[in-house]
C-alpha cells in the first residue's frame, strides 16, 4: 500500500500532505486515519506513546467519542527530505457543552511509500468560550474557501 505524495517533499506536496492529513482526521474515521500510517508507526500524542495502527485506531475512537464537534486545521511549518513539520489547531466540545481550543505541533517522518512512520505530537489546550470559536464549517471536510491558521490569527 502506498500513500502519495512520496517523500522528497517539495513545499508543494508537503502542503498536500498536510491538506490530506487535515481532511482524514476531520472525518472523524479511525479506521480511515489509520491507514495514513505505516503497521507498525510510532506515535507520541501528549504523554501517550503509541504503536501501530490497531493502538492509533483505538487511540481516534477514545478520542473522537470524547471530543465531540471536533474541527482541525494544519499548517506546514517545515519540510525536508522525508519530513514535514505542522502546526495545528482544533476545536471541540465537551459531553457538558464546555468549548477547548487545541493547539499543537507535530513532526511527521514518512517511508518511501508515502505512510507516516513516526509521530510526534505537542498539544496544549485552551478552554473558550461558545462565542470564541472560529471553526464553524458543517463537520467533515474545511471549505476551501475557509481560511487557515495564520489567516485566523492564530
Amino acid at each position: 500500500m502506498s500513500r502519495p505524495p512520496f517523500p522528497p517533499f517539495t513545499a508543494e506536496t508537503a502542503a498536500q500532505k498536510a491538506r490530506m492529513a487535515e481532511d482524514a482526521w476531520n472525518s472523524r474515521d479511525p479506521a480511515r486515519v489509520a491507514l495514513a500510517y505505516t503497521p507498525d508507526s510510532q506515535w507520541r500524542n501528549r504523554a501517550e506513546f503509541l504503536q501501530g495502527r490497531a493502538e492509533i485506531e483505538a487511540f481516534l475512537q477514545r478520542k473522537w467519542h470524547r471530543e465531540l464537534e471536533y474541527r482541525l486545521i494544519k499548517e506546514v511549518w517545515a519540510h525536508q527530505a522525508n519530513r514535514i513539520a505542522v502546526r495545528f489547531a482544533y476545536e471541540w466540545r465537551d459531553d457538558s457543552g464546555n468549548w477547548t481550543r487545541s493547539y499543537g505541533n507535530e513532526n511527521w517522518a514518512f517511508d518511501a511509500e508515502g505512510l507516516m512512520a513516526l509521530r510526534h505530537a505537542s498539544i496544549n489546550d485552551l478552554p473558550i468560550r461558545e462565542s470564541d470559536r472560529k471553526f464553524h464549517w458543517p463537520l467533515g471536510r474545511r471549505p476551501d474557501d475557509h481560511p487557515g491558521l495564520t489567516a485566523l490569527g492564530l
